[in-house]
């Protein structure tokens, strides 16, 4: 297992630095940072101008090589991400971010999943049955609808609830608000902010995981092993959760681990209206912003959570697939 997973790690590795590297030529060839400077009223000097962008080695008028290579030795030598334009270390914001994604998205998708899968197989083995009809319409209904839809339903619903009981149960600006002098009130402060998001975050990975899983689980329970299991005594609930449920999750097990890499940047419409400001809003405003340093900041980290989810999608087939050989 521990030479499977080095080799597949040494071939994302290698993907990963090219990914970078072509998205730095992308973004400095594309991304203006001298207009930041260039459309001050009153106007500055363009030599005061030259000077910040090649302290920042940001100039346009340095050649296109040099500037990534003096980035890449950056990076490699001292993990230094660069400054954006305006001034402000990238790795540094990068690495705050990172903990207020991990903080918005991680129970959410947890129990999204979990639910889902749950559902998914549940409704497979009643097929056609009014509960699965119905919690397939359930569920095409929640994905048919923007996520930030949802989000915002929820937020007139949490309102609503407020001013119904005159007490303030839910909270949906920002990660945290008034805190009380009680013991634990950060905390409890925290939670009230994470309940919204986290019943959006849920209802979206519950709704995807649960169509996977129950068209997985229909393959599943009439393939010939399964049948084969029945014919020869095996009892149906033995079935369905030894070799049915097995077989199925192999695939889900992939789409888990590539969907809560991706997440981190993925959920920005999430980030924008409960203003969590995460990754995925740290991405939008880096191009917005004109930020070289910061959007390729992020799409290494972007590719980074992908590499990641690549290896734990071997590991999962790998333990869940008797078939795979990591020779």
């Amino acid at each position: 297992m521990g030479a499977y997973v080095a080799r597949r790690i040494l071939n994302y590795l290698v993907l990963l630095f090219l990914a970078v590297s072509l998205t730095y030529f992308l973004a400095a060839t594309q991304l203006e940072p001298r207009q930041l400077y260039e459309l001050v009223n009153p106007p500055l000097d363009p030599v005061s101008i030259e000077q910040n962008l090649r302290s920042r080695n940001l100039s346009d008028e340095v050649p296109l090589l040099e500037r990534y290579w003096t980035w890449l030795q950056n990076v490699v030598l001292h993990w230094d991400w660069g400054e954006a334009p305006r001034g402000g270390d990238i790795g540094g914001e990068v690495g705050r971010r990172i903990w207020v994604s991990l903080r918005l998205i991680t129970l959410g998708s947890l129990l999204g999943t979990v639910i889902g899968v749950l559902l998914g197989a549940w409704t497979a083995t009643r097929q056609y049955k009014p509960s699965d009809r119905s919690t397939t319409a359930a569920s095409l209904l929640i994905l048919s609808v923007p996520s930030f839809v949802i989000a915002s339903a929820l937020q007139v619903a949490a309102t609503k609830i407020n001013g119904a009981t005159g007490v303030r149960l839910f909270e949906f600006v920002g990660e945290t608000g008034s805190r009380g002098s009680y013991a634990g009130a950060a905390f409890a402060d925290r939670l009230q902010h994470l309940v919204l998001p986290t019943i959006a975050l849920t209802l979206i990975n519950a709704a995807f995981f649960s169509r996977i899983q129950r068209n997985l689980m229909l393959d599943a329970l009439g393939s010939d092993f399964v049948r084969t299991a029945r014919a020869k005594g095996l009892r149906r609930s033995k079935a369905v959760m030894k070799h049915a449920l097995r077989t199925a999750l192999i695939p889900t097990g992939t789409y888990f681990a590539f969907s809560i890499a991706t997440l981190f940047t993925g959920a920005t419409f999430m980030e924008i209206m409960f203003s969590f400001h995460g990754m995925g809003e740290y991405g939008v405003t880096t191009i917005l912003g004109q930020d070289v340093h910061g959007t390729v900041a992020v799409v290494a980290f972007s590719g980074a959570c992908v590499l990641v989810g690549a290896i734990l999608s071997d590991i999962a087939v790998a333990i869940l697939d008797p078939r795979v050989r990591l020779s």
